[in-house]
């Protein structure tokens, strides 16, 4: 299995689609969603703390000024202000030199929400995303993604399909992420907007994949490429399908429901752990008050 130095952090997102929203007038009011412990954790997590050199990407978002000064103003709050907006457009920027020595001298990349197909076929396969996959491999670097950034993080992404209708075949669409960890396929917005179904038709669909399903304001942090620990104030649904004992999704026609026998799925809140390797999750303690 892929043994990276760097550490991965994947959020779940904020209510409206986007980083913090896709509605300008909402920007302030998000940035909560960071200050429950999710962007300290980043910033202690990364080299140099509050020294550290932080990029946002906001390459997803189709209001990438705001939505990055939004970023830039809550790291402020956390005395980082070594802070600064990577907003690439296309597949041109993102081989240029000067972005990639951005790049080179970056402690942290933050992932925006917005569209991951945006990422994919923007930074796929470029000097950018090869420089990314080498500084995760070899270096103490994090890479955090929010919605859309963390959805492309992995090397399958979900890129569309209904909720109510998910699990009829061909209705969930998944094509090749970033590939910052391989064999999981993640979702976020996930329990505000109902989408086990998706998560459980793409586990179905090639079980070698763990499903992480990701609510609002809930990340995990992601360590050697295999221990998860879950952040923030919501869940982590993890879909596994390792175990599944049949499905009939190779037999019915386009269109049809897909029947699934014997998943798996775990919960996760703050503190909860668990292991890629060995598909195991282990509670946080809860230390009880005893009374007198």
């Amino acid at each position: 299995m892929f043994l990276p130095k760097g550490k991965l952090i994947i959020i779940g997102g904020s209510v409206d689609k986007g980083s913090f929203t896709e509605r300008t007038e909402d920007l302030q009011a998000k940035l909560k969603f960071f200050e429950q412990g999710i962007l300290n954790r980043i910033i202690t997590e990364s080299k140099h703390k509050t020294e550290s050199r932080i990029e946002v990407i906001t390459t997803a978002s189709s209001i990438p000024q705001e939505v990055g000064s939004g970023y830039v103003n809550a790291f402020q709050q956390f005395n980082v202000s070594n802070t600064a907006i990577l907003d690439i457009r296309t597949r041109e920027e993102a081989n240029r030199p000067e972005y990639l020595e951005r790049l080179r001298k970056a402690d942290v990349v933050m992932f925006t929400g917005g569209d991951q197909l945006r990422l994919s076929s923007i930074f796929g396969g470029t000097q950018f995303h090869q420089l990314l996959l080498e500084k995760y491999e070899k270096e103490d670097f994090i890479i955090s993604g929010t919605s859309a950034g963390a959805a492309a993080s992995s090397n399958n992404m979900i890129y569309q399909g209904s909720s109510s209708e998910a699990l009829l075949k061909g209705e969930v669409k998944i094509t090749g992420g970033l590939g910052f960890i391989n064999n999981v396929i993640i979702d976020t917005h996930f329990v505000q907007r109902g989408r086990i179904g998706r998560l459980m038709y793409a586990c179905a669909s090639n079980p070698i994949n763990l499903g992480i399903g990701l609510g609002e304001d809930t990340g995990l942090l992601i360590s050697d490429g295999h221990k998860m620990e879950a952040i923030g104030s919501g869940l982590v649904i993890l879909v596994d399908a390792t175990n599944m004992r049949n499905t009939n999704i190779s037999d019915v026609e386009m269109g049809e429901p897909v029947s699934i026998e014997n998943l798996t799925v775990h919960v996760m809140s703050y503190g909860d752990k668990f292991e890629l390797k060995t598909k195991k999750l282990e509670l946080k303690e809860i230390k009880k008050v005893i009374e007198d």
